[in-house]
């Protein structure tokens, strides 16, 4: 009786491991509404979007997002825009999308900062639009997201005070995509902690803090939203507890945090909407 039950240990092991393996979809899915497309915003909006002078501070992930918008701007034949690396003043002197990297990834505060400096040393007197991006390194399991919150709200209320002729726009953070390994697996079914699941969570906690304050009142970017959403409109996500967290959608990377080439005009397509909404004086 004895060997029979060790004998059948590994045969039970094998089952449970492989209805793991094959229970486990790729992308955890949930319905959303379609994303708009870049056809169904009136050209006069994408004109004026072409003549405004722009502000971007960010780090890599932004670059990912202004390469997307040099392809699809030419792919569709869209009014052309500027883009400059720079946060001399100077560029803003006639229209441009001039962007920098500012602050040191893993510290969102130095970005927070670096943006306020920039605006306040010039850009914040000529600029029509301005916006700071975190990076998904800004935010981990151990980020007092309150804190960076309250901080970024405080600075971004400071300079829309001292520069009220500037539209300053709001952008999520960007996510990490899915542990799907069968370490990953096996984890979550013992309910252990996984280190970028945790991660991912802090960050869906603080676009919840931005758009509960931002969206519907000031443009915000969702740029979460655009990593997580499929084409065939179903969302990424995965659930702990009674919560549900969205992720990078795993087609949409090569390294599980920047965004592949098909990702790059996806995310600049919505944002591209968004600017030129605001452009066009729409919410």
């Amino acid at each position: 009786m004895f060997s029979k039950s060790v004998t059948q240990q590994p045969l039970l092991l094998s089952l449970v491991l492989l209805s793991l393996v094959s229970c486990e979809k790729t992308d955890a899915i949930e319905k959303t509404a379609d994303l708009p497309s870049i056809q169904d915003v009136p050209e006069v909006a994408l004109k004026k979007l072409s003549t405004k002078k722009i502000y971007f501070g960010h780090q890599s992930v932004g670059n990912d997002i202004l390469d997307g918008v040099v392809k699809i701007t030419a792919k569709e034949a869209l009014p052309p825009i500027r883009i400059v690396e720079s946060d001399n003043p100077e560029v803003f002197d006639q229209a441009v999308w001039a962007h920098s990297p500012i602050g040191v990834n893993g510290d969102p505060f130095s970005k927070i900062k670096a943006f306020k400096d920039n605006i306040q040393k010039g850009i914040g007197d000529k600029a029509d639009m301005a916006f700071v991006k975190f990076c998904f390194w800004d935010i981990r399991s151990f980020t007092d997201i309150d804190r960076v919150f309250r901080n970024y709200k405080d600075t971004i209320d400071g300079l829309k005070r001292e520069f009220p002729k500037v539209t300053f726009v709001h952008f999520t953070v960007p996510l990490m995509s899915h542990s799907t390994s069968l370490t990953a697996k096996i984890r979550r079914m013992l309910g252990r902690k996984i280190g970028f699941d945790e991660d991912n969570i802090k960050r869906n906690e603080l676009n919840k803090l931005i758009l509960n304050e931002y969206a519907g009142k000031e443009p915000v970017v969702d740029i979460a939203l655009y990593e997580s959403t499929l084409p065939d409109g179903t969302r990424t996500s995965f659930t702990k507890g009674t919560g549900r967290y969205y992720y990078l959608a795993s087609a949409y990377t090569d390294d599980g945090g920047h965004l592949n080439a098909e990702a790059r005009i996806r995310a600049a397509e919505q944002v591209l909407i968004k600017l030129a909404r605001v452009a066009d004086g729409m919410p």
